[in-house]
């Protein structure tokens, strides 16, 4: 009996597992709909044929491969080789140093960071040492002060735990409140994103708006090339609009409307304009009157603005301010029901250069509730921005202020860095345009130059020959003689028949002198040996 009996029960586990695995399944397979389920093969379908890679270039996503981004593509890769070379055999080039004039990396180009930044930083990351006596003489009372009101924030005082994923509130606060300041109209904590960086923002806007390859979006030409990078990535249409290089690199309203007529004609829904003020790789400060078309612009045509102003702290030539699109918008009377605006900032940039803390944020205004909880669901996918990046936006929003023990100490660092910014752009800007077929607009803002060069035939030519841009054949011709590396303009886009690359501004001032003789002897010699 006992035996019938277990029997019994043996069968009714058997009998519910199997019930309970195919209800899993099912529901497992209605949970991932996407996921198509597929029969596992039969044995005998094994065969003795040799196994091919699972992953080659030809099987991996097509949009990987066809993205592309020049700030650190194959002339900053041969520039590493280089530098590891140098290492390994001091003397084996005709020069000592590589000089990364590629990418915007103040600090790995010796720029110092800001003392009261890393104070509280260094504080918020070790509180054990807040209560330490020591600490009184060794950081200043108001990055002592700055750190507990920030760790007050972060539940558990915990800054090694996950944040809300829109990053921690109270710091959330502070940034909205430093917006406001700056420009005289409210901010809404709820509205920011804290990210790692502004790159981050800029990814999960494109994967909001970007269906299929029949929506686009407007980018400037020049544009850095995240915005082309990451509307490859997410399968949309980059819809190019020229800068007009002979107004130093103006934006008119009279391109915008083209460009998008264009598009439209093609069947292309264009849900964006990008606006990079100040400019990379291009260097220049729009005008109030030129933002409030802007703003009109993409009022009228039912396009989101996004905005980005990671370089709002870079202006060097007096005549000229930031404004931030916000602003502009808010003091022409539109308000949430009006236009769709995102704006993004970076600790990456501006005096502070703090790039590997990776540290941003966008303010997200004019979307309406379900969609900004869509918005949330992506940015919770990634469970939130590192905590150290998220402190740093806070304290690049509101440093300290006149009467803070730190301020004056502050005040000093940021003006030394911005206007030693100023005069090596000043600097490199008038080289450029003393060598031969080289002209060289003005660097307004941001921390780049952006030459265009007329390069002779006979160059033109021996770049096709090895099937390379001509520009691209500039560079890697000067990284090998010099040592200096340039980004080929061909990777930010210009206009057909033209040829540029971007410089940094940002070796130190110091430098700059021997690597304007470099530029000048390479330039000359690559001349005279490609001349027509």
């Amino acid at each position: 009996m006992r035996r019938l009996v277990i029997g019994r029960v043996r069968d009714l586990l058997n009998q519910n597992y199997r019930h309970s695995q195919h209800s899993f399944f099912l529901s497992s397979s209605r949970f991932l709909s996407s996921a198509p389920v597929i029969d596992s093969p039969s044995s005998s379908s094994s065969s003795s044929s040799p196994i091919s890679p699972p992953v080659t270039l030809n099987s991996i996503n097509p949009k990987v491969v066809e993205c592309e981004y020049a700030v650190r593509g194959e002339i900053v890769t041969l520039a590493q080789k280089l530098q590891e070379e140098i290492q390994a055999k001091p003397g084996s080039q005709p020069f000592d140093e590589i000089l990364y004039c590629n990418i915007g990396n103040p600090q790995s180009l010796g720029q110092q960071p800001i003392t009261f930044f890393r104070e509280v930083l260094a504080l918020c990351n070790h509180p054990a040492i807040l209560d330490k006596s020591e600490t009184q003489g060794l950081f200043s009372a108001d990055a002592i002060e700055r750190a507990w009101q920030i760790l007050d924030q972060i539940p558990g005082r915990a800054t090694g735990a996950y944040s809300h994923s829109q990053g921690i509130k109270g710091l959330r606060d502070t940034i909205a409140a430093g917006i406001e300041s700056r420009d005289g109209f409210p901010s809404n904590p709820d509205d920011i994103f804290l990210t790692d960086g502004a790159s981050p923002a800029v990814h999960m806007m494109m994967q909001l708006l970007i269906r299929s390859e029949k929506d686009g979006i407007l980018c400037p030409i020049p544009q850095y090339p995240l915005y082309s990078a990451s509307i490859a990535l997410h399968g949309g249409t980059l819809v190019p609009y020229y800068l007009d290089e002979a107004t130093g690199w103006g934006l008119e309203i009279s391109e915008l409307k083209k460009q998008l007529g264009t598009a439209r004609s093609k069947g292309i829904t264009v849900r964006a304009l990008v606006v990079i003020n100040p400019g990379n790789p291009t260097g220049q400060v729009l005008a109030e009157e030129n933002q409030r078309e802007i703003v009109e612009f993409c009022r009228q045509e039912g396009l989101v603005l996004l905005a980005d102003e990671v370089y709002q702290e870079n202006v060097y030539v007096p005549e000229k301010k930031f404004h931030s699109f916000k602003k502009v918008s808010r003091s022409m009377g539109y308000g949430e029901n009006d236009i769709h605006l995102v704006s993004f900032q970076s600790v990456s940039k501006g005096y502070h250069g703090e790039c590997g803390k990776r540290g941003g944020y966008m303010e997200v205004t004019g979307f309406g509730a379900d969609v900004r909880e869509q918005m949330y669901k992506v940015a919770s996918v990634n469970l939130c921005s590192n905590i150290s990046g998220q402190i740093l936006a806070s304290l690049v929003m509101c440093p300290p202020k006149v009467g803070d023990e730190s301020y004056e100490s502050y005040c000093a660092e940021r003006d030394v860095i911005l206007s030693s910014l100023s005069r090596r752009a000043k600097m490199l800007e008038d080289a450029f345009n003393n060598l031969e077929g080289v002209m060289c607009n003005k660097a307004e803002g941001a921390m780049y130059l952006f030459p265009r060069i007329h390069l002779p035939e006979k160059a033109i030519k021996a770049a096709e020959e090895v099937k390379t841009a001509p520009d691209a054949f500039y560079c890697r011709h000067l990284l090998n003689a010099t040592g200096i590396v340039v980004v080929p303009g061909s990777g930010f886009g210009q206009v057909p028949g033209t040829w540029h690359f971007r410089c940094t501004i940002l070796p130190q001032e110091d430098k700059i002198p021997a690597v304007i003789d470099r530029l000048t002897d390479f330039h000359k010699s690559f001349m005279d040996e490609y001349r027509d």
